[in-house]
């Protein structure tokens, strides 16, 4: 069962253990977001990868939709 998390973002539970990825790929978001941390730039990603800058972008906006909500609580 695919369940699609975001455009272009889904999740199969047969590909790379349930993480979620690119639709259409095995490239899981979290390695598309450490290689652009990383300094990889989109061109390379697409050639290296078969993505598409929209795949890449998806990936960001999944990305930062997670953590839009995080909280950080200080303790003193």
């Amino acid at each position: 069962m695919i369940l699609e998390l975001a455009p272009r973002i889904v999740v199969d539970p047969d590909i790379r253990f349930g993480k979620p990825i690119i639709k259409g790929t095995r490239v899981p978001v979290n390695l598309v977001v450490a290689k652009v941390a990383g300094g990889m730039s989109f061109t390379a990603l697409v050639e290296e990868f078969d993505l598409s800058r929209d795949d890449i972008r998806a990936a960001l906006a999944y990305a930062a939709r997670l953590i839009e909500d995080e909280e950080i609580r200080l303790v003193a």
